[in-house]
């Protein structure tokens, strides 16, 4: 059972290369003419008349290239790369970028040089064939030749020979067939496709977009559940405490232990909206997104219990995702500086310079913060390498603790 599939498999697989290599003779020939009339222009024609034959090459390099990349793509399943569109406005700016790649000039030795030759070995492929099918069958299509042809060219010692050569060839042909179309696949790959490094950086640029939508994707999650906290539970909790408060104060006649219980239950819904802003603050402040990183580190500033000095000077609000960055890092490192540094002052400097946004955080306290240990700094450090920006941090024992970053305005 095994080997009928096995041989079937096989059969499939040879008359599959067969239909690729006889589709691909005549795309690999398709330039030969005005090859030859580009190079007799050349030789013997007026200069002025060889543009047309040029320009007559380049537009059957690039239909041609379209149709072997379907023809690989249909018969073999075999995807060749090709870079992407160009994103330059007009069509004479694009023409110019396709001509200043490398993979134009490839393709073109590729159908101008290359595909002849590769049409010479299928066509030897092809004619073993046809060979060797004639040879097998002479002793059936002999007899429609007239008998005079047939008794001067073939007696039955050479229907023997060619029938023998016949089977030699359809023998074969199958091991012909196989290795010369992985031979065209390699060669296809190699000058109609991108090259390695052009994979590498296609590679690299998607997953850049994959990361910047990823990062975005979060942002915008992050966003919203902040707003269903702050219009929905934050409300109910409001509405709660409001309530309890109006209870406390006009029922005056309850029993003690009533009260009591109703005075904890206020304190417990005033201490739980506390938590939920400081929660919803944490995700993603409304002001920031209403107003800017200004008035956000502003209001964030002016929570914090040591002085803080701030000053920011920006031309112009950059990404969200940036500006949720930037607001982050000084939310940690504040409160960094409250819990560890025993600091009694902390500088806060925001500006941009050119397409960068630069955050300076320094506190003169004791020092010897430390990105390895794990800490929250490690995180900070992480947040800012998602949107390619860099993070530095100066805390030598005994201080000052200062923190560098560099963000992209754009991520």
């Amino acid at each position: 059972m095994t080997i009928p599939r096995a041989l079937r498999r096989r059969v499939v697989r040879v008359r599959r290369d067969t239909g690729f290599l006889a589709a691909g003779i005549p795309l690999h020939l398709a330039l030969v003419p005005l090859w030859s009339w580009m190079a007799s222009v050349a030789k013997w024609g007026p200069w002025p008349v060889l543009p047309l034959p040029f320009v007559l090459t380049l537009l059957g390099v690039l239909a041609l290239t379209a149709v072997q990349r379907r023809r690989y793509r249909v018969l073999l399943g075999v995807e060749i790369l090709r870079l992407p569109a160009a994103r330059e406005q007009g069509w004479l700016r694009r023409a110019l970028r396709w001509l200043s790649v490398a993979q134009t000039w490839r393709q073109a030795g590729y159908h101008l040089l290359v595909g002849p030759l590769l049409a010479v070995v299928e066509l030897g492929v092809l004619a073993a064939w046809v060979a060797g099918l004639a040879g097998v069958t002479v002793n059936g299509w002999a007899w429609m030749l007239p008998v005079h042809v047939r008794l001067d060219y073939l007696d039955a010692t050479q229907a023997v020979y060619y029938t023998a050569a016949g089977v030699l060839l359809l023998c074969a042909a199958p091991w012909l067939t196989g290795p010369v179309t992985r031979a065209e696949t390699r060669i296809a790959l190699a000058l109609l496709g991108t090259s390695r490094s052009q994979q590498l950086q296609q590679r690299v640029e998607h997953l850049s977009e994959s990361r910047t939508n990823l990062i975005d994707a979060v942002d915008t999650e992050r966003r919203r559940i902040e707003r269903d906290l702050h219009d929905g539970t934050q409300q109910r909790l409001v509405s709660l405490a409001v309530n309890l408060g109006l209870a406390k104060a006009t029922l005056t006649n309850l029993p003690d232990e009533v009260r009591t219980v109703i005075d904890e239950a206020h304190r417990e819904a005033k201490e739980a909206i506390a938590e939920l802003n400081d929660l919803v603050r944490g995700l993603h402040p409304a002001v920031l997104e209403d107003r800017g990183l200004d008035a956000a580190l502003s209001g964030l500033a002016a929570r914090v219990p040591i002085p803080v000095r701030l000053r920011v000077d920006l031309e112009e609000r950059a990404a969200p995702t940036v500006e949720s960055v930037a607001y982050f890092v000084v939310s940690e490192a504040l409160t960094n500086v409250t819990k560890h540094a025993r600091a009694t002052r902390v500088d806060v400097t925001v500006k941009q310079i050119g397409r960068m946004l630069r955050v300076d955080i320094t506190d003169d306290g004791i020092g010897g913060a430390d990105t390895s240990t794990g800490s929250g700094l490690s995180g900070l450090a992480k947040r800012v390498g998602s949107v390619d920006g860099t993070f530095h941090i100066s805390s030598p024992v005994g201080g000052p603790t200062t923190i560098a970053v560099e963000l992209p305005c754009e991520p």
